[in-house]
């Protein structure tokens, strides 16, 4: 059994919350959020963020920082992507040497292009840092529902002791070194869900879908790989394995918000009904900030970012797409 702090009671955080205690393990939930705090420890649920999850009540809750991170065995860091920096050092003066730290959120930050590991091992040094990521619906994981998942370390032992704790019957862990190579995955999916979502919201079909999708991960995997990530891990579950659950499900806010810009919602609207953070809107400018750095093309993602934040019409974004400059498919493949 080991003790673990869930920093962060969102539905992803309480999701795994309740795997992890599932699986014999200590688990102690924490929050900034009084108010959160209050509801969790009154009603055991959060009926908003994820209806019919209860939280067992051996499982702790707490606005204690300090109680939910000193002593614990493994760190799960579960708050939204914006607030990663600010919450990793908030928990610094209480994080040991060499503790575990699993990062769970999926984004980029936008003012220092650092991934959230790196923002994570830049605030609390003293840190062993482990990123979890792929097709993985909170909504589906609190209820037990089959789910395969990647854990990224720095170190065999570190992958491998996250890969046992969070190991279950309905919960399978693959292990990976390519730490970097997982979460430009993650991060990046995220913007092309919006686009999936756009493309829905405007009325398109299953071949646009499709496209996205296929043209999407070529993509990421340009950035990715140009950067020092691995090709096989974007052929993956943290590649294509999330973007394609990402694109397909409702339970993805991200395509959810597109299919409200692709109906006329603003950004800020659809975000706003959504009552979640979108993390692809966090994560669409550093993304192109990423690829004028590495000299990468990124036709769909720049496109998200003209919608989102250069008053682009979704449908003449898609018309840009479809219009483009003819191009081979695979330039490594020879003629004959």
């Amino acid at each position: 059994m080991a003790e673990i702090g869930m920093i962060g009671a969102g539905s992803w955080g309480m999701a795994l919350a309740v795997l992890l205690h599932n699986n014999g393990h200590q688990v102690t939930i924490w929050s900034a959020l009084k108010e959160e705090v209050a509801l969790l420890i009154e009603k055991r649920e959060n009926a908003e963020k994820l209806p019919g999850v209860v939280l067992d009540e051996e499982i702790g809750i707490t606005a204690d920082l300090e109680a939910a991170v000193s002593g614990k065995d493994i760190l799960v860091l579960a708050v939204p992507s914006p607030f990663v920096r600010s919450t990793a050092a908030n928990m610094k003066n209480y994080v040991a040497d060499h503790q575990i730290i699993v990062n769970v959120a999926k984004g980029i930050e936008e003012s220092t292009l650092m991934t959230l590991s790196q923002v994570i091992e830049d605030e609390i040094p003293q840190a062993d840092v482990a990123v979890l990521s792929g097709p993985s619906h909170a909504e589906e994981v609190g209820r037990g529902i089959p789910t395969t998942i990647v854990v990224g370390a720095h170190f065999r032992k570190t992958a491998e002791y996250v890969q046992n704790a969070f190991m279950s019957p309905v919960f399978r862990v693959y292990t990976s070194p390519d730490v970097l190579g997982i979460e430009l995955g993650a991060a990046l999916k995220n913007v092309v869900a919006l686009a999936a979502g756009i493309a829905d919201g405007l009325g398109y079909g299953d071949n646009t879908k499709a496209a996205l999708i296929t043209r999407g991960i070529s993509e990421i995997a340009r950035l990715g790989t140009a950067m020092g990530g691995k090709a096989e891990t974007f052929g993956g579950l943290s590649g294509i394995g999330d973007l394609i659950v990402t694109c397909a499900s409702m339970h993805s806010r991200n395509r959810r918000a597109g299919i409200l810009i692709g109906k006329g919602y603003t950004m800020e609207q659809a975000m706003k009904e959504v009552k979640m953070v979108v993390e692809g809107v966090y994560s669409a400018k550093a993304a192109m900030a990423l690829a004028e750095k590495y000299g990468v093309d990124l036709p769909i993602i720049e496109q998200v970012n003209m919608v989102l934040f250069g008053g682009k019409a979704p449908g003449d974004a898609v018309n840009d797409l479809m219009l483009r400059d003819k191009k081979i498919e695979n330039s490594d493949i020879p003629w004959e």
